[in-house]
């Protein structure tokens, strides 16, 4: 296997948790929100903070905080800013003026931020007070900076998961537990917004491309890519010999999806089955510290996006997954220069 993304699996576990998992129902874990500049913000804190049984998985967790920035510069999200601020205070939830006051108040974090240019600076904010974090799609607006972000998670050893909530959807994770035996291909399609702040399918394209791991897992060695106005086409060679392809849609009818063709059957991966199975996920991250996804599968499928941009904007050639790590791990260290001085 490659080193540069077997380098990353890395994950840890952190013993000064303890705090939170022991917090009991009465006590509820005290969850932030750094962000209201996308819809899942006042989605997932109206999930954590509805009533719930005790054997609920999201019992025990309520949202008590939020800072609302969030993007400043692309308008279709800071538009969002003012009218989600609105419906958090109306939850009752506190809306505060900096990112080290809601980390004063909190025992964990949804870093929520749409503009993923943010993220790393948000992100050492939060990896400094040794708060539990999820961060919301995309890690990073480009390969670097999601290495960057999860060698700062290493160093400050404090627990970060980030994942999009199609890989939690009942038929990607049916796949993934065997229900097609080995998955020998899949094709997975998914809407694709363009943000020129961003890698293309970091925006947006995330979605499908999560789908495609889900199936697939990790082990992509090469990336050929193509587009029009309409239409992303994304076509990984894995290193033993399968094939896995991503179809972006701008145009017609979209949706979430795809087909997977297995030792055992073909068939559709199914539908999205929205946030709780993420949320469900996210509790769990938040009790135990230990991510759900190895870092080296959510790097290399970011890898994989990064090399399909590569890829386009070389004409269609084949673009290895290593030679965009071995690129981003150098740019990533320039970025955390400051934690090793």
């Amino acid at each position: 296997m490659r080193a540069g993304v077997v380098g990353f699996a890395m994950f840890l576990c952190l013993s000064a948790l303890s705090s939170v998992s022991v917090v009991s129902a009465e006590e509820p874990v005290r969850i932030g929100i750094i962000g209201l500049d996308t819809s899942h913000s006042p989605a997932f804190a109206k999930e954590f903070n509805a009533e719930r049984s005790g054997d609920d998985p999201l019992a025990g967790f309520r949202v008590v905080a939020a800072y609302p920035y969030g993007s400043k510069t692309i308008e279709s999200s800071s538009s969002r800013i003012p009218g989600y601020t609105e419906q958090l205070k109306s939850m009752g939830i506190e809306i505060v003026d900096s990112i080290s006051d809601l980390l004063s108040k909190v025992d964990c974090v949804l870093l929520e931020t749409n503009d993923g240019t943010l993220h790393h600076e948000q992100a050492l904010q939060v990896f400094a007070a040794g708060k539990p974090v999820f961060i919301d799609k995309p890690v990073g607006a480009n390969l670097a900076e999601t290495i960057a972000i999860y060698e700062a998670a290493k160093h400050y050893k404090v627990p970060m998961f980030s994942s999009s909530s199609l890989r939690y959807s009942h038929g990607a994770q049916a796949i993934r537990g065997g229900s097609v035996g080995k998955v020998l291909g899949c094709s997975a399609h998914s809407p694709c917004k363009i943000e020129p702040s961003h890698v293309d399918l970091y925006w947006y394209g995330i979605h499908g491309v999560e789908t495609l791991y889900t199936c697939m897992g990790v082990g992509c060695e090469t990336v050929s890519h193509t587009s029009t106005e309409d239409f992303e086409f994304a076509v990984g060679r894995w290193n033993d010999g399968r094939i896995g392809t991503f179809r972006g849609i701008r145009a017609g009818s979209s949706g979430y999806g795809g087909m997977v063709y297995g030792e055992k059957a073909i068939q559709e991966i199914g539908k999205y089955d929205g946030y709780r199975p993420l949320l469900v996920e996210i509790a769990k991250f938040f009790r135990t510290g230990e991510s759900p996804i190895e870092s080296a599968e959510t790097i290399e499928l970011y890898a994989f996006m990064q090399a399909a941009f590569e890829s386009k904007r070389q004409g269609g050639i084949p673009v290895a997954i290593e030679t965009v790590m071995q690129a981003a791990q150098v740019k990533a260290g320039e970025l955390n220069q400051s934690l090793s001085e």
